[in-house]
Order: C-alpha cells, then structure tokens, then sequence
C-alpha cells in the first residue's frame, strides 16, 4: 500500500505552455496523451477501465475522488486504459462495503500516471475555452527536468486526429457470451473497445453474442450462428472515425445484407460513414453521466453517459438519402445540437453516439437494446412469412 504522508512533487504541462503544479497520485514517472475531463460524479472504476479512454489523460471535474475504492466487479476490461489521472482532492481512504483495495493502489499497481492537488476547475475551464489538448503529467524525477524539456515531449507526442485505435484495444480472439435464460438471437458483435456492460445487456435479453476482433471480415461475421447472425453490432472504441476505413467497409457490406444493426459511440460514428456523412473532432468532447439528450423519435428527454470527442456531420432539420436508403437524425444532445443518433428508415440499423449499457448510471437509454431485439424479431417475421409463402 502506498504511503500517503509522503507526496512527491509533481507537473501538469499542457501543449499550449500552461503549467500546474501538484503532487503525485498513484505511479510516480511520466506519461503523455490527449488532456480530457470528465463531469461524472461517480462511476470512476468504470471510467478508468473504459477502453475508449486509450491515450487520454481524464481529468475529473469532481473534486473528491476515491471515496468507493477500488472493486473485482466493476471493471469495463481487464486493465485501465487511461494514459493518466488528475484529480483534486483524493479521498484519505475508501468507504464502501464494495472495496476491496484503494483507488490509488489501483493506479500505481496498473503503472498509472497521476497527478493531484492541483486547482481542476481552472483546468477545466482552461480546456472548454482552448479545447482539448495533448498534456504531459510528470512527478518525482521527472517533475525536476526543465519545463521547455517537459513541453517538447508534451508538442511531439501523437495526437488524436488521424489516430487508429481500434485494433490497439480490441480483442485477440473471439469469444462467446451466453444468452441469460432461453437463447432468442445471435448477435455478431465487433470489439472496436466494448465494455464489459454491453454485452451483458444484450445477454440478459436473450441474446448470445459473438465478440470479434477488429479486424474481422465479412466472412468472420457470416460464420457467426446458424446461417449467420441475426444481427450484428458495433461497439464505443477510441480514435478517430476518419482513420477506420476497414471498419466502415465492414458496415457497408452488413447493411447490404440486410442484416438488423446497432452501433454505440464509435459505432455511430462509423455509420455515419457508412451512410456517407462526415465526422470531425469537437472542441472539448461529451464525458461524464449527466448529458441530455432527446430522442427525436418519441420527444422524451434522456439523461445519459457520454465518452466522444468525435462527432457525426449530419443535418439534423431534414431526411438524407444514402446508397442504404432515407436516413435521418435521431437523437441530439440538448447543450450543443450534436447528433447523438442516426437511424435508417428504409433498412434495419440505427446507433447512438452516448453509452445506453452505462454501467454507473444513468439507465434512462436502456430501452435500445430493446429496439435491437425488435428489429431482429421483425426481420425473423418476415423471413418466416416469406418461406410460408414460398
């Protein structure tokens, strides 16, 4: 267990010569990556481990964090991905009958950057007024070197834009989560960065998923099930949307097969390539669990989790015609008119840009996952009716 009487000095530099000074919080070193800040006020464990986090250093706009320790059961994946960790006030100790171990021995363990004690409302206004940046976090020996040194590892280092990610996160091999109760569908599901969550949604409505690498072709996703899946659908994942050509390709060929889709974040965005949109990256990104969205569809206004700093560049005041048919919005998120849902209306697919599995809340988007196995049930309807008719 660490000792937390004892605190080296640590350094936030940020790529535009913005400097905070704190102390370490976790791992004590350096590490580099895209400074992002998330407004959640709980649900850290998942944050962390949320793949989409790849290479970006999340700084959290609450200010006590730590207070529920650290778990075996709230894990999103099998490891942290965030490059780092800014806080402002750790919590002295965890208290929850949940814990098994504190937060900050998490992070040092998983060789985790962090940096605390330092002003995290400066620094998130600093990112929503510049927008988000590439930022180095250095502590112990590090924090000592020159600070024009510090800045030329923080300006060299990759940035977000044009960054393949996928593949970096995705699994290795494929592997199979059961149905819970009587098995209804087979999903072929695409690893872009899934979270544990979401195909435990999917299998508690009596869907058995098949979670693919990447990589996977439109063979790998045909071999799935009895004569293929019933449906297929893509996960969140990390990078940026204009840099997933095989994936994009990948989602043409399902959509014309016909094949009931459904894509969550990255999934979206990919779609909307598919559909022949263009995405772009946004000045600051949604992070957290408290954004508002409306579902176009029914007027009702969602509270939902949100992990992007990637955006769809759909109109939102009219129908699109694509190669796949009508398109149209369909959800937006009320702070900032970003689209937050695409859905075809002359084809089985739709996708949300936000997270509906939101492990730590809010569950208010949960009813996707039941739109998914309607479409599937529809297009088993029909395959039926037709062989009847046959």
């Amino acid at each position: 267990m660490l000792d937390r009487r004892r605190r080296d000095p640590a350094l936030l530099v940020l790529e535009d010569g913005r400097t905070f000074r704190g102390r370490s919080y976790g791992a004590v070193g350096e590490t580099v990556g895209e400074a992002v800040f998330s407004t959640g006020m709980t649900g850290y464990q998942e944050t962390l481990t949320d793949p989409s986090y790849h290479r970006q250093v999340i700084v959290m706009t609450a200010p006590h964090v730590g207070n529920t320790g650290w778990n075996d059961e709230d894990d999103e994946s099998g490891r942290i991905w965030a490059a780092g960790y800014v806080v402002r006030d750790p919590a002295l100790r965890s208290s929850s009958w949940r814990a098994t171990r504190e937060l900050e021995d998490e992070l040092a363990a998983q060789d985790v950057v962090g940096v605390c004690g330092i002003d995290t409302r400066a620094l998130t206004r600093h990112l929503r007024e510049r927008g988000s940046m590439r930022v180095g976090l250095f502590s112990g020996d590090a924090a000592g070197r020159p600070e024009a040194e510090l800045l030329e590892a923080v300006r060299t280092s990759p940035r977000m834009s044009g960054a393949a990610l996928a593949a970096e996160v995705s699994t290795d091999e494929a592997y199979v989560v059961p149905a819970v109760g009587e098995r209804r569908f087979t999903v072929a599901a695409v690893d872009l960065g899934i979270k544990a969550m979401t195909p435990q949604r999917l299998a508690e409505r009596g869907i058995e998923v098949h979670v693919l690498p990447a990589t996977s072709s439109i063979e790998d996703v045909l071999a799935v099930g009895d004569g293929g899946p019933d449906g297929v659908f893509f996960s969140n994942g990390p990078g940026d949307p204009a840099s997933a050509d095989h994936e994009v390709t990948l989602l043409q060929e399902v959509l014309r097969r016909g094949i009931p889709f459904f894509g969550i974040c990255f999934g979206n965005q990919l779609l909307g390539r598919a559909l022949g949109f263009g995405t772009y990256k946004l000045k600051y990104g949604h992070r957290g669990i408290n954004q508002p969205v409306m579902d176009r569809t029914t007027g009702k206004v969602e509270v939902t989790a949100h992990n992007h700093g990637f955006a769809v560049d759909a109109p939102t005041d009219r129908e699109t015609e694509t190669p796949f048919g009508r398109a149209r919005v369909s959800h937006v998120c009320l702070n900032d008119d970003v689209v937050e849902g695409l859905e075809l209306l002359d084809a089985p697919a739709y996708s949300v840009q936000y997270h509906p599995e939101a492990a730590a809340g809010p569950h208010d988007a949960g009813y996707l996952f039941d739109r998914f196995t309607q479409l599937m049930t529809e297009r088993t309807t029909d395959h039926q009716q037709q062989e009847e008719r046959a």
